[in-house]
């Protein structure tokens, strides 16, 4: 999906969330007031909630640093096995404790790879094997530089691992992360709970979701609260076609107030498109928006300015004008 992202993942360089995806000690996060929705911010609103949304969903791109899957510009679609060849670092899956492999970053830096496999006989995952990869600084050549942890515990897992066919469910939680470019600076931690399921390769889902996240630049901070999304894709067609939902609670600097989204109607599109059909409602203090894909070009927005279901103001937009 052609997107403007809060979050942006690329190989080394990715944003994390911060909060907690169950059990933790961590104290419930309570957001600011809800913001009154107008004509005069409704853009403004479906903008960051939009893209918030999409943030949410590109959280499954995490587990690609794990070496399961990687993502294509429509969706998560191709599969490797890193985690399998790392297992294998510390002498095959016979061996339970992964040892500490480090691996020089292209410019400059490295990172550490170790964990557990608990299943001693059989190249597979199970419940409760963990992998740990440790960013020191690593420099990605490109003037990316990570530095933090990235802790990966499985949760359940079936399937084949080494054929990349499988169904797995996995907590993702980083410690101290940080991502600096030439332009920003993002500062993570906290943890996220990624479903995905590759069994009908080269169709894939995958959801997320987590009670909460912080993400902070040097430009503001973005926080998601009980928030989940879920995409599929179907790379077995061309054009290939993609669906997308997503809920939860947006407060952000970049608004005066939070809001609540959800996609009442499933975005559907195709390849790396704007959604060509679907809704998204945005509520705020006794107001919301919805937003209509009337095409995967052209963009309604019905605004409910006092609460009653009913529209007193529309805006023609585009998705380019949108996301941009």
């Amino acid at each position: 999906m052609k997107r403007t992202q809060i979050f942006t993942l690329t190989s080394l360089a990715f944003i994390a969330a911060c909060g907690d995806s169950g059990g933790g000690a961590s104290p419930p996060i309570t957001p600011s007031a809800m913001l009154k929705i107008t004509p005069d911010n409704a853009v403004s609103v479906a903008k960051a909630s939009y893209d918030a949304a999409l943030a949410s969903v590109d959280f499954a791109e995490l587990s690609g640093e794990t070496g399961l899957v990687a993502s294509t510009p429509g969706g998560v679609s191709k599969l490797d096995s890193g985690i399998a060849a790392a297992s294998k670092t510390g002498g095959g899956a016979s061996q339970g404790p992964i040892p500490p492999t480090e691996t020089p970053c292209d410019g400059g830096g490295k990172l550490t790879v170790s964990g557990y496999i608990f299943d001693l006989v059989t190249p597979t995952l199970t419940t409760h094997d963990y992998f740990d990869i440790d960013f020191d600084l690593c420099n990605d050549g490109l003037g990316v530089i990570t530095d933090g942890l990235m802790h990966t515990v499985v949760d359940d897992f079936s399937g084949d691992l080494l054929s990349g066919l499988f169904d797995l469910i996995m907590t993702i939680t980083l410690d101290r992360f940080q991502v600096k470019t030439a332009e920003d600076t993002i500062t993570s931690n906290g943890s996220v709970t990624v479903s995905l399921n590759t069994l009908n390769m080269p169709s894939v889902s995958v959801s997320v979701s987590g009670s909460s996240m912080i993400v902070d630049s040097n430009t503001g901070s973005e926080t998601l609260l009980n928030f989940a999304s879920a995409q599929t894709f179907d790379g077995s067609v061309f054009p290939s076609p993609y669906t997308m939902t997503a809920s939860g609670t947006l407060d952000t600097t970049q608004l005066t107030g939070s809001v609540r989204y959800s996609t009442p109607e499933m975005f559907t599109g195709f390849d790396n498109d704007y959604p060509s059909n679907g809704q998204f409602f945005v509520e705020g203090d006794n107001s919301s928006i919805r937003l209509i894909a009337e095409n995967n070009v052209d963009v309604t927005i019905e605004i409910d300015t006092d609460g009653d279901h009913n529209v007193d103001a529309t805006i023609l937009t585009t998705w380019a004008e949108l996301t941009n």
